[in-house]
């Protein structure tokens, strides 16, 4: 499954598919102005008024103030989803991890990061509201991203599912470092260190033993 693929499954809320060429301006301007300012005690009167807008017609085009929270939700997932599209299916694990990492790593993309912590950790927390199962469809997301790019006589296994998860774990945790400290060298060292490993004998049926030794 491709990153588009996966992209084209996420819903954006009521009316998504109605190629609203309003809403979808609308959805990008709020989108730019959730990036500034976050999802924290958003209101819909001073966000309607910094895009040219109104409450009403919010409403009238997501449905409700959730409704707007889960398209904007919905259009952060399929941003960070696009980090692989330029990858061939052919690419493995490391090389994938490498392109996503430096993804993550890139300042432009801090703001849409520090967005999806927020809703990350709201969802984790079972926070009501429309964040709720945010951080499982993400996870599921990236498994599914990163299962392409393995071997299939490896992404079947146990083996190869853990893989996956050792590789979402490094990268999730360096990132929520990068976004603590700034210190892109100390955090890029870490996940250099991974990749290293995960270059290793694990590139197919024979490496079932080699698995665990990429996990270390």
């Amino acid at each position: 499954m491709t990153a588009s693929e996966v992209a084209v499954g996420i819903d954006d809320g009521p009316g998504s598919g109605d190629g609203s060429a309003r809403r979808r301006e609308l959805l990008d301007a709020a989108y730019g102005w959730v990036l500034v300012h976050g999802l924290a005690d958003m209101s819909l009167r001073p966000l309607a008024e910094a895009i040219g807008s109104s409450p009403r017609v919010l409403l009238y085009l997501f449905g409700s103030k959730d409704g707007l929270v889960r398209a904007l939700l919905g259009r952060s997932r399929a941003d960070q989803l696009r980090v692989l599209e330029s990858l061939p299916d052919d690419a493995g694990l490391a090389a994938v991890a490498e392109g996503v990492w430096r993804w993550l790593s890139a300042r432009e993309h801090r703001p849409l990061l520090r967005l999806w912590l927020e809703a990350y950790s709201r969802s984790v927390t079972g926070e009501p509201g429309p964040w709720e199962g945010f951080a499982l469809d993400t996870v599921h997301d990236w498994d599914l991203l990163l299962a392409a790019h393995q071997p299939s006589s490896v992404g079947s296994t146990p083996e190869g599912a853990a893989q996956r998860a050792l590789v979402l774990a490094v990268l999730r945790g360096s990132l929520l470092d990068l976004l603590a400290t700034g210190d892109v060298e100390r955090t890029g060292a870490a996940v250099a260190i991974h990749l290293r490993a995960l270059s290793g004998p694990v590139r197919g049926a024979e490496g079932a033993g080699g698995s665990a030794r990429d996990g270390e």
